[in-house]
């Protein structure tokens, strides 16, 4: 099982990235949450991981501190999430924040989420509550400082690919992006205003 990474970053196109380690290049699928923290490439960078082994493919998860890699394990074993779905509610909102939807039985804001529906949330909220205790939510800030302000090809064209990539479907995502302010805004940042502005209207 590979745990932990520490290498340097090549590129990073959300939701995948790209780490040497030791001249062996690692593919890797992050939520935003990761990527917010990311370094440019170039620079060292350390990651958390979890595999995954399905029948078609090995998959390497990467998370910025072990709580993130912590409530991913945790959200895989509730009935109907996969992957994908625990990459998107990551991606949507802080671990202290989907605690705390748990906590008040906040379904509302987890339907906001791509690919949950209000079943989906109300499960998530019944088979996490019991878990989260068991679980440290406090970021640790693993991945190293100095969020790029390198932009490669259009910001805005990658932070719909991204949205694109978590779920959304393609008109969904180009309005979420239409609807804020990205003049400037690297596509990491334009990403994490779609989101939050999604999750909280």
């Amino acid at each position: 099982m590979i745990g932990r990474l520490r290498g340097e970053l090549i590129s990073k196109d959300p939701p995948f990235l790209l780490l040497d380690v030791n001249g062996v290049g690692y593919d890797v699928e992050a939520p935003m949450s990761t990527f917010y923290d990311l370094p440019a490439p170039g620079k060292q960078v350390v990651l958390f991981t979890h595999l995954a082994i399905r029948d078609d493919a090995h998959v390497l998860y990467g998370f910025a501190s072990e709580s993130e890699r912590s409530l991913f394990r945790a959200l895989l074993k509730v009935s109907g999430v996969g992957a994908k779905m625990a990459l998107a509610i990551l991606s949507g909102m802080g671990t202290d924040e989907f605690a705390a939807c748990v906590q008040v039985e906040d379904t509302a804001a987890l339907v906001r989420l791509p690919g949950i529906g209000k079943k989906t949330a109300e499960r998530l909220i019944v088979e996490m509550r019991d878990r989260l205790g068991k679980l440290d939510l406090a970021p640790s800030g693993a991945v190293s400082a100095g969020r790029s302000q390198a932009v490669e090809h259009s910001p805005v064209v990658d932070a719909v690919g991204a949205l694109i990539a978590l779920g959304y479907r393609p008109n969904d995502a180009s309005r979420m992006v239409r609807a804020i302010d990205s003049e400037g805004l690297s596509s990491e940042e334009i990403i994490r205003a779609s989101l939050k502005a999604a999750v909280t209207a």
